[in-house]
């Protein structure tokens, strides 16, 4: 099975909205379809600040990555941050998540980004697993702490 990223375009929205109520089931997170709609209108539109990629073939995604953008002067430049990667649970275990993350770091790489980060569940060790064999590392004098507006 191939874990072939493709950008995600607006009309690309029916395929991919499934796929994210799943994973915010899935996670107990209880967003609203149309919170979720509404932020990711712009990503598929172009924004600036981040994108939506579908994992496997376009025409029925195995699986999604959101990425978002912002800029690092100790790292450099542009950051990126996996805001949700997603892989439906039936092809979960094959490899396709690890190969996604490869894929991912070359684009980024090649489009000029310093660094990927991501957020993980201090107590989901199948999900650190997978990050470390990707090569991402904790930073151990840094955590995560967030503000809500």
């Amino acid at each position: 099975m191939s874990a072939a990223l493709h950008l995600a375009k607006p009309q690309d929205l029916e395929k991919l909205m499934p796929l994210v109520m799943a994973f915010h089931n899935e996670m107990g997170l209880g967003t609203e379809e149309t919170t979720l709609e509404r932020a990711l209108i712009p990503l598929l539109d172009g924004s600036p600040y981040g994108a939506v990629y579908l994992m496997g073939p376009a025409r029925a995604p195995m699986g999604y990555v959101v990425l978002t953008f912002s800029w690092s002067l100790e790292l450099g430049g542009m950051d990126g941050f996996i805001d949700e990667i997603y892989l439906r649970p039936a092809v979960r275990g094959r490899g396709i998540a690890l190969e996604t993350l490869h894929s991912l770091r070359k684009t980024m790489k090649s489009a000029g980004v310093m660094a990927l980060h991501l957020e993980v569940d201090r107590e989901d060790e199948t999900a650190q697993k997978l990050y470390r064999r990707a090569r991402f590392e904790l930073r151990e004098r840094y955590s995560l702490m967030t503000l809500m507006l």
